[in-house]
């Protein structure tokens, strides 16, 4: 009997929870289609500060939060929330924070200024979503993230977490969007990235240097097995750096209904080409 795949979906926005959006669209969407198609999927996003709650009925997880993450040497609790998109069948999981997400809105305030922290929250979100994952005991085959807030994952599951068994096996992809950041993270952000496991040679692009979102991208990139391109105008710069890294790139797909078709294939042949080797 074949075993069903399993795929994460790391996310950075996803509708009902925050306004539509290419990218909110996309993750809820892509999660429910991939289902249908016969895989198990699992959903994570931030707990932005701007998800009404009790409207979408979100609770709290005990026995997932209650973890510290280290960032920038300060500790800060994981909390984890879960809702349901009953129409779907599908559940959503949320990390949150009270420094990171819970007073603030997503990646830029109400006068529409990018917060200063945003690269700490960067860092808090991939590492919540990999202890959680790894809490639940589930295994997934293919990870795909979506959005510039997700863009640490492929580093930390590829590097930091390689060894642990929930992401030994995992095959990493990243959408690439529109929507970009425009502030510098600072020069130190390099710094905070280190766990055991990743080592500077991991991060030599962007040590020691302001990092903008096309180095940020370029990272995720070196560090995932497939590109997908989700939206019609993205930083070519990018895709050229997949292409020229030999990572398999999915192009822009016109309507929802070929880009579910095409994610779900290109899941397939980046799964079957680990078979290969």
């Amino acid at each position: 009997m074949t075993k069903i795949k399993k795929v994460l979906f790391i996310t950075q926005e996803v509708t009902p929870y925050v306004p539509e959006s290419e990218m909110s669209n996309a993750g809820r969407y892509l999660p429910q289609a991939i289902q249908e198609k016969g895989k198990e999927v699992r959903t994570f996003m931030p707990k932005w500060g701007n998800i009404n709650e009790r409207r979408h009925q979100l609770h709290e997880v005990i026995r997932l939060s209650g973890m510290n993450l280290i960032i920038d040497d300060t500790d800060h609790p994981l909390i984890i929330k879960v809702a349901s998109i009953q129409v779907a069948r599908m559940q959503v999981y949320f990390i949150d924070n009270d420094d990171y997400f819970q007073n603030r809105l997503l990646t830029v305030d109400e006068n529409g200024k990018e917060y200063e922290d945003n690269e700490n929250r960067l860092i808090f979100y991939a590492r919540g979503v990999l202890e959680t994952v790894k809490k639940l005991r589930w295994y997934p085959d293919i990870i795909h993230c979506h959005g510039w807030m997700t863009a640490l994952a492929p580093l930390y599951i590829k590097r930091a977490y390689k060894d642990d068994p929930s992401f030994r096996n995992a095959k990493v992809i990243m959408s690439v969007y529109e929507d970009a950041f425009k502030n510098n993270f600072s020069v130190d952000f390099a710094d905070k990235l280190m766990l055991k496991g990743i080592y500077k040679k991991d991060l030599a692009m962007i040590y020691g240097k302001e990092v903008d979102h096309t180095m940020l991208f370029k990272l995720a990139v070196n560090h995932s097995d497939g590109i997908v391109q989700n939206s019609k105008h993205v930083n070519e710069e990018i895709i050229e750096h997949a292409r020229q890294n030999e990572k398999p790139v999915l192009d822009y797909q016109q309507t929802p209904e070929e880009y579910a078709t095409a994610c779900n294939n290109f899941y397939n042949i980046i799964l079957e080409t680990e078979k290969k080797e």
